[in-house]
């Protein structure tokens, strides 16, 4: 249609002339409407302004690196001109690694801060305290430091979105390695006492199906106040099992897997994917302690020579050489702040100049795009209904130095 009505024009005298004013006409109106900015709180010509919640200090301090290299990433982008014109401003405070602070530090932020969003608050007890408040004042809870399938639930919950595939995914995709991998096992779970330990477990229950209360012969809980797992970890190895499910997270990843190795229990373990960092979890175990150990991850590996030939492993490692530099590059958290923080700056571009909560939520709810340091295969991808931006993942297991992949990607809701 267009083609014909070009070829009509062009056979005229005055075809010049007509062909602009048909220009003019397609263009002017969507142009003046594009034209209209349009700001919530916290943005501006000049700027957008980011809130985050993360435990800067306190038993979870070592997530803190997640935050100091979104920090970084978005100073990477101020360098280069902000987006679209507009610089951010990141105001991360910390909650000391006390869920009960992060409610009043939300209201700070959104009442006196005046943040156009939560972005990437760390911590599942943590990012549900603050869920009510955030969805009441419809202020966007995005990419949440969570990987609970309780932040995907967009009929509930439209102003909160997750990121990651969930503990319930990680959870059946090991029990379903075992059961393929080692179908006589005998399985030991330690798990914390909260939403997030008891999601991977039921994760565990389902992907084993009729067989967990064969295969399953011990499950004990932790508490976040426990200072030591010895007796938790005593009972899982007096209980026979050749495989043991660590779903512990943070530091208490560290103190099980040693401690199991100094009791004399070596069985094939697994742990959730927020205790890979090597520096952080698994050197201060002790690299030995932790060989064999199998986890899983969504990014590429970094720190060989080979894996650096790629692109986009390339920009990472510069990245952290020039905006990260403090950093250690064996820390995993630090590729988890890189994704997230590209993938806000992603939802900000298609925002364009209507920088309102509502049209943040709007592009956040239709993402089909992937990042360079993803694993080939695995997406980002949204919609009204889906919430779960990544539901892919594939195992990997510690040789004693570095993760090594192995297998297929994996995706299960």
């Amino acid at each position: 249609m267009l083609k014909s009505g070009w070829a009509v024009m062009r056979s005229g005298a005055g075809w010049m002339v007509r062909l602009s004013l048909l220009v003019l006409l397609v263009v002017a109106p969507a142009a003046s409407a594009n034209g209209q900015k349009s700001y919530d709180a916290g943005a501006s010509d000049s700027e957008i302004k980011i809130g985050n919640i993360a435990p800067y200090t306190g038993w979870g301090n070592e997530y803190a690196a997640v935050a100091r290299a979104e920090a970084a990433y978005f100073r990477m982008i101020n360098d280069g001109g902000g987006i679209n014109g507009r610089k951010i401003n990141f105001v991360s405070v910390d909650n000391a690694s006390d869920t009960q602070k992060s409610l009043d530090l939300a209201r700070k932020l959104v009442e006196e801060d005046k943040v156009l969003l939560i972005f990437s608050s760390i911590g599942t007890e943590s990012n549900l305290a603050m869920r009510d408040y955030l969805n009441e004042k419809k202020v966007p809870q995005l990419f949440v430091q969570s990987s609970s399938a309780v932040f995907d639930d967009p009929s509930h919950f439209p102003w909160t979105m997750g990121f990651f595939a969930t503990y319930r995914t990680e959870g059946l995709v090991y029990a379903r390695y075992i059961l393929q991998n080692r179908p006589r096992a005998k399985i030991a779970v330690l798990y914390a006492n909260d939403d997030a330990g008891r999601e991977y477990l039921q994760g565990v229950h389902d992907g084993l199906g009729d067989k967990a209360s064969s295969t399953i012969v011990k499950e004990v809980p932790y508490q976040v106040s426990d200072r030591a797992l010895e007796p938790q970890i005593a009972a899982l190895k007096d209980s026979g099992a050749d495989v043991f499910l660590n779903l512990s997270i943070g530091e208490f990843t560290t103190t099980a897997i040693r401690t199991a190795y100094d009791l004399g229990w070596h069985p094939l373990q697994f742990i959730p994917n927020a205790s890979l960092s090597i520096a952080a979890f698994l050197e201060p175990a002790g690299l030995e302690k932790s060989a064999g150990i199998i986890t899983n991850a969504r990014s590429k590996g970094w720190s060989s020579a080979r894996a650096q030939t790629d692109p986009a492993v390339r920009d990472f490692v510069d990245w952290m050489r020039k905006y990260n530099p403090d950093a250690s590059l064996r820390d995993q958290n630090n590729v988890a702040g890189y994704e997230r923080a590209q993938a806000l700056v992603e939802v900000l571009k298609k925002c364009g100049d209507d920088l309102t909560r509502a049209n943040v939520m709007r592009q956040a709810s239709h993402l089909d795009f992937t990042l360079g340091m993803l694993r080939p295969g695995i997406r980002i991808t949204t919609s009204p209904s889906d919430y779960q931006p990544i539901k892919q993942l594939f195992l990997i297991r510690f040789d004693g130095r570095e993760w090594v992949p192995f297998g297929a990607t994996t995706e299960d809701r």
